[in-house]
C-alpha cells in the first residue's frame, strides 16, 4: 500500500540463490514499488519479506544486506571516483587496508583502475554508472538492487553495459534483481523474468519460454519486438479462438492465392532485417523478412502463417493449449 492504494496485489515469488530476475512491465506496472518493498524502502501492508530463509519484514533497509543501484547515479560530484566508491566502507568503520583491497578489486572488475584519482563530475554518463555499481560491489550485499540504471544512457552504451553487467553477475554469482520497462534487456540478461501488470505477476518464467509460450495476451503483446499481431474476427473463429497471434517471424509472404491477401503500406529496413507492415484481409500484419527483401509500398502480396506458431486466447485474453 502507498497512502491508500493498493500498488502491490498480492505477490508470491520466490527468487533463487545466485539468479539473475529481472522484472519487467510498462509504467505503473508496480515493478518498482516491489524492489522497493523487497529493499525496505517501502512498507507492506500484508505479507513478508524473507532474505536466506529470515524475515526482514520490519528490518530497516540498511540492516538487509542488500545494495541498490538507481537511475540515477547520486554520485558526489566533488569526490573523486576512489572516494565514492569507498565513501559507505569509511563511514561504516571499516579498516582501511580492507578499504582498499574492496576498491582496488572493484575497479579492476569495472576497468575503472585509471579514473580512481579522477573526479567524479568529470566522467561520462557510462562512467558515472560504473562507478555506482563499484560502490554496490564493495559492500559485498547479499543481493544487488538495480532500478533502471541503464535508462540515462544512449542506445550503443546499453548494448555494452548490458553485457558487462550479465559478465559481472556470472563473475559475482551475486543474486540480482533487476527492474527494467524495456523487455529487450530483460530478454537478453535475465535467467528468469517476472512481469508485471498493474501490481500483478502475469508469468514468470525464463526468456524463451515467455517468449514461445506466454501464458497471456498481455505477456504476449509486451514480450517481443516487433510486438505479436493479434488477429480477432473471421481468422480466430476458424481456429477456436477469441482471437489469435502471430510473431513477425512466424509471417512470411506466400504465392499468388494463399494465405491472406494485402497491401504493404509501410517499410522499414533495418539492414539485416526489413519489416513490412501489410493490410491484410485478416487486419493489419508486420512481417519480419530478410533485409534485402524488394517489395515497396504498394506491392499486392499474400501473407502465410506458420500454423504451429499461432497463438490463441480466449475472450478473458488467455492462452489456449496449442
Amino acid at each position: 500500500m502507498i497512502g491508500s492504494a493498493a500498488i502491490i496485489k498480492g505477490v508470491t515469488l520466490e527468487i533463487e540463490d545466485g539468479s539473475f530476475v529481472v522484472f519487467v512491465g510498462p509504467s505503473g506496472s508496480g515493478k518498482t514499488t516491489l524492489l522497493r518493498l523487497i529493499a525496505g524502502l517501502e512498507d507492506l501492508a500484508s505479507g513478508r519479506v524473507l532474505i536466506d530463509g529470515s524475515d526482514v519484514t520490519h528490518v530497516p533497509a540498511s540492516k538487509r544486506g542488500l545494495a541498490m543501484v538507481f537511475q540515477s547515479y547520486a554520485l558526489y560530484p566533488h569526490m573523486t571516483v576512489r572516494g565514492n566508491i569507498e565513501f559507505a566502507l569509511r563511514i561504516a568503520g571499516q579498516q582501511r587496508e580492507e578499504i582498499d583491497r574492496r576498491v582496488r578489486a572493484a575497479a579492476s572488475m569495472l576497468g575503472l583502475d585509471a579514473l580512481l584519482d579522477r573526479r567524479a563530475r568529470e566522467l561520462s554518463g557510462g562512467e558515472r554508472q560504473r562507478v555506482a555499481i563499484g560502490r554496490a560491489i564493495v559492500r559485498e550485499p547479499r543481493a544487488f538492487l538495480f532500478d533502471e540504471p541503464l535508462s540515462n544512457l544512449d542506445a550503443a552504451l546499453r548494448s555494452d553495459m548490458r553485457v558487462q553487467l550479465s559478465a559481472l553477475q556470472r563473475k559475482l554469482g551475486a543474486t540480482t534483481i533487476y527492474v527494467t520497462h524495456d523487455q529487450l534487456e530483460a530478454m537478453t540478461m535475465a535467467d528468469r523474468v517476472v512481469v508485471l501488470n498493474k501490481g500483478a505477476v502475469e508469468q514468470v518464467g525464463v526468456p524463451a519460454d515467455l517468449y514461445r509460450r506466454p501464458a497471456n495476451r498481455f505477456v504476449a503483446g509486451f514480450i517481443g519486438s516487433p510486438r505479436m499481431n493479434f488477429l480477432e474476427g473471421v481468422a480466430a473463429s476458424e481456429l477456436g479462438a477469441h482471437s489469435i497471434g502471430v510473431r513477425p517471424d512466424d509471417l512470411k509472404i506466400a504465392g499468388d492465392g494463399g494465405g491472406w491477401s494485402g497491401t504493404i503500406v509501410a517499410r522499414e529496413y533495418l539492414g539485416s532485417d526489413t519489416f513490412l507492415h501489410v493490410d491484410s484481409s485478416a487486419g493489419h500484419l508486420t512481417l519480419r523478412v530478410r533485409g534485402e527483401e524488394r517489395r515497396d509500398v504498394g506491392a499486392k502480396v499474400w501473407v502465410v502463417a506458420d500454423r504451429d506458431q499461432i497463438h490463441r486466447f480466449d475472450g478473458e485474453g488467455r492462452a489456449l493449449a496449442r
